[in-house]
């Protein structure tokens, strides 16, 4: 595995090329919003800031959006400029802005790579915003690493701003500020590739078998019994109840009494890599679900419940592997992930005979 990690690592970015929509549109998607991320740590950041976002978009004659991790729209303010132009386009709540929904914009772009990206008014994809020059930038715990979603400020191109980068990048820090303040409890998990997990950005040294019951838990947000969660973690092995409960009350001593007895369940704020991505793909954000995947999710599980997640969301993956058209999103992937043959296929599926980069490719298979 090292040497295919560092094999892969020697590869050039490639520049982003321009991603046109699926057909002539003029404004993005709508879909319809769920009212949970309301009352979600992030919804109630969004809630106390919304005065603050408004006061920077108004003063620059802006409109201003925040996304989800998929890039849906959940609030957006508009200046009087801007708010009949964002109307038409669809720059309102529920407005789908990723790549593969309206093209090339900055929205997208910043999904797409996870960085800060502006994008001038003939960059865009979509005609109607032809007049428009967007800024973007990811909003991302810088502990934790957790991603919550994309912060967008637009104008009219004769309005646009060289400090428009920085602006953006000031909403984010204003969000993530109002983040770290929210006094409620927030259990991380991290379980692509190497698992790690940490309650209240402290890192918790726990068992594997420990993560994988968290990782039941959170799946199963609802709440499971002893005996559905006996049987999701051990299968059929003679292992005693008894056993499991002292596994649990250790947790629920680490994250503060925040597993509910009888029906487990966890009581505090949840972040998954795994469930953002398998969330991602349930939208048709393929870029999103990559950029999160590090590695198999708990690779030396043998749960059978975990064993059974693990490999449709391994099926559900490739498909959408071997259906992308996206080099560089593919060479990202198998950077972070080299095992990943159906990435390192569908590249040498799509590379050029001439390409620098099929004979690196290449090499992985022979690994």
């Amino acid at each position: 595995m090292d040497t295919q990690r560092s094999k892969s690592q020697s590869y050039t970015q490639l520049p982003t090329p321009h991603h046109a929509p699926s057909a002539n549109v003029e404004a993005a998607p709508i879909l319809a919003l769920t009212q949970d991320w309301q009352s979600s740590v992030f919804g109630n950041a969004i809630a106390l800031n919304q005065s603050s976002l408004a006061d920077i978009a108004e003063d620059a004659g802006m409109a201003i959006g925040v996304t989800d991790p998929c890039g849906t729209l959940l609030w957006t303010w508009s200046s009087r400029a801007m708010r009949t132009s964002a109307e038409q386009v669809h720059f309102v709540e529920g407005g789908q802005w990723d790549l593969q929904s309206v093209g090339t914009n900055a929205l997208g772009l910043a999904l797409h790579t996870h960085t800060t990206s502006c994008v001038y008014s003939h960059e865009n994809a979509m005609q109607s915003v032809r007049d428009w020059v967007c800024y973007a930038t990811p909003i991302i715990d810088k502990i934790t690493k957790q991603y919550y979603g994309i912060v967008n400020l637009s104008t009219k191109y004769k309005k646009h701003s060289i400090l428009g980068k920085l602006a953006v990048e000031r909403c984010s820090d204003i969000i993530l500020g109002t983040l770290q303040c929210i006094k409620q409890d927030r259990l991380t998990i991290h379980a692509f590739g190497t698992p790690r997990v940490s309650f209240n950005h402290q890192s918790l040294a726990i068992t594997h078998r420990q993560i994988e019951i968290l990782c039941i838990l959170a799946l199963c947000p609802a709440g499971i019994s002893l005996d559905e969660l006996h049987y999701a973690l051990y299968g059929d092995r003679d292992v005693s109840s008894k056993t499991l409960k002292s596994e649990i009350s250790q947790l629920r001593h680490l994250l503060n009494d925040h597993i509910q007895p009888r029906s487990y369940r966890l009581t505090c704020e949840v972040q998954c890599d795994f469930i953002t991505a398998e969330q991602s793909l349930n939208s048709g954000c393929f870029s999103t679900a990559c950029n999160l995947y590090k590695g198999n999710f708990l690779s030396k599980s043998d749960s059978p419940f975990l064993r059974a997640w693990r490999e449709s969301f391994d099926a559900r993956l490739s498909y959408h592997i071997h259906q992308s058209h996206d080099v560089e999103q593919l060479l990202a992937l198998v950077q972070r992930a080299p095992d990943r043959i159906d990435a390192v296929e569908r590249l040498l599926d799509l590379l050029p005979v001439s390409s620098p980069y099929r004979d690196k490719i290449s090499s992985l298979l022979m690994l």
